[in-house]
């Protein structure tokens, strides 16, 4: 039987990760925002929304667990309530960049209401990136604890995430 520490990759570089991160969360959001269209036919929108969102959101967790940070196997529980936390804040990012723009601008058109919209997620997905890599897969924090027994990570590997 294979251990988890055998099954695990090396975990690649920043920029690698950040290429994967991209590619990964792109093509799930935008096969998502295809499957919110064609779900909305059947059901309100914002059902459909929520729906979309908690299936993408868990198929990202498993592909940035496999293939973005080279986990080496499925994601955790711990880790899919991490990134759905992480996720809900860049929702939240993206409504308060909406509504601050209607605060502002009483009948903004499309093209700047996408602006406001893919530059908040662009900010929002860089900083999900960073919880991502530095917290939610981060492998040296959780081996060293765990060869420790004390389930804390100790200061050498906290420096070593960051």
């Amino acid at each position: 039987m294979e251990t988890a520490q055998s099954r695990q990759q090396a975990a690649p570089g920043a920029f690698t990760a950040f290429a994967r991160f991209v590619l990964c969360g792109g093509g799930v959001g935008l096969a998502s925002s295809f499957a919110v269209a064609a779900l909305a036919s059947w059901m309100p929108w914002a059902l459909a929304n929520a729906v979309i969102t908690v299936v993408s959101t868990v198929l990202a967790t498993e592909l940035h667990a496999r293939f973005t940070f080279g986990a080496g196997g499925r994601a955790t529980w711990r880790q899919h309530l991490q990134s759905a936390g992480s996720a809900a804040a860049a929702y939240a990012v993206t409504c308060v960049a909406t509504a601050v723009l209607y605060l502002l601008v009483a009948a903004p058109g499309t093209v700047l209401e996408q602006v406001v919209y893919l530059s908040a997620s662009a900010l929002a997905g860089i900083a999900r990136f960073g919880v991502l890599r530095l917290v939610v897969f981060a492998r040296g924090r959780a081996r060293t604890a765990a060869a420790a027994g004390t389930g804390q990570p100790s200061p050498a590997a906290l420096c070593q995430a960051a």
